[in-house]
């Protein structure tokens, strides 16, 4: 009885998924539509909204860095941190530009990941 039951909601946890990612991220999207005609960019408000989610990527980032899992945790501290600096100094070269900072510190990273990997010590 379960096990037919299970086969025919296959379906129900990518749904939940589904639903639950769309409420978790349009509705914001939606009250930003609607808000950002009413809202100054300098206002108070809007100036925490930015302190905060800075403040969230850079932990993020911090914790990439610092107690990284999985595959990542393999690389050395030293690497993480020299691929967070490139990555930084390739996007302020770039005139603030992120995906060239992003991809420049992801190939500094795999490519010495690489290299560690080939050299013999």
């Amino acid at each position: 009885m379960t096990e037919g039951l299970i086969r025919e909601t296959w379906w129900w946890p990518y749904v939940m998924i589904l639903v639950a990612g769309w409420l978790a991220t349009d509705v914001w999207r939606w009250i930003g539509v609607f808000a950002s005609g009413r809202l100054r960019e300098d206002s108070e408000l809007l100036i925490w909204v930015r302190c905060v989610a800075t403040a969230l990527v850079a932990g993020l980032i911090s914790k990439l860095i610092l107690f990284p899992q999985g595959i990542l945790s393999e690389t050395p501290m030293w690497l993480r941190i020299a691929a967070t600096c490139v990555g930084f100094s390739a996007f302020l070269i770039s005139r603030q530009k992120v995906v060239v900072g992003v991809l420049a510190a992801e190939a500094f990273l795999i490519g010495g990941w690489w290299l560690l990997d080939r050299v013999v010590w």
